[in-house]
């Protein structure tokens, strides 16, 4: 499994048999669409539009295809009121990897939400902040209720994003983060022989 990153929270995931798109809502923050009508097109959250995907998972729920299995969790939007759920994360399982795309969530998970997103190597979480998505301190919050052996964080500003809300630079997010930086990449590829017992943050360049 490789994974690459595009700006915002868009990301492709690379698997042996598939290609999954998460969250490609680029055009609309000013960059072109890396979605393929080959993909499956991966949303977190309403705003991203619906692309020409060969597969398109948006909502809470098992699908398999591919040799792909994703799972949607119901959960709060980081600006829902309480008792609203118009987000979902997704956890995918592919090649021996199995990852946790969080997205514009609210600091706070149950135990029945952790229990679906279960034990994951992987953590994909956005970080810019403002009001508009999850801060370092949420994002930690939530990272330590997960428990992943590898984090990627994601939403930080970038000048060539036309973001509605101003997005907090990479590195104040990091210092309220509170981890080291283990490797910056241009393409992280998941080996579970590197993992050891110690988190890793892993920044992904666009």
């Amino acid at each position: 499994m490789e994974l690459s990153y595009f700006g915002a929270n868009c990301l492709r995931i690379t698997t042996k048999k598939a290609q999954v798109v998460v969250d490609d809502n680029l055009q609309k923050l000013g960059l072109k669409t890396v979605t393929k009508p080959t993909d499956i097109s991966l949303k977190t959250f309403k705003e991203v539009p619906d692309h020409q995907a060969r597969i398109k998972v948006d909502m809470p729920g098992e699908y398999e295809t591919a040799g792909v299995i994703i799972h949607g969790v119901a959960a709060r939007a980081h600006m829902d009121e309480e008792g609203k759920n118009n987000a979902t994360i997704h956890t995918l399982e592919a090649d021996g990897a199995r990852v946790a795309i969080l997205g514009h969530i609210y600091p706070e998970l149950s135990e029945d939400q952790l229990e679906q997103i279960g034990m994951v190597d992987i953590v994909v979480v956005p970080v810019g902040n403002s009001g508009y998505t999850l801060d370092a301190v949420g994002a930690l919050k939530l990272i330590k209720q997960i428990e992943p052996k590898v984090v990627i964080p994601t939403h930080y500003a970038d000048k060539d994003i036309k973001y509605e809300m101003p997005q907090v630079e990479l590195a104040d997010a990091l210092k309220n983060l509170g981890m080291e930086v283990s490797e910056t990449l241009d393409k992280y590829k998941y080996k579970p022989t590197e993992l050891s017992d110690s988190m890793r943050l892993i920044v992904l360049n666009r």
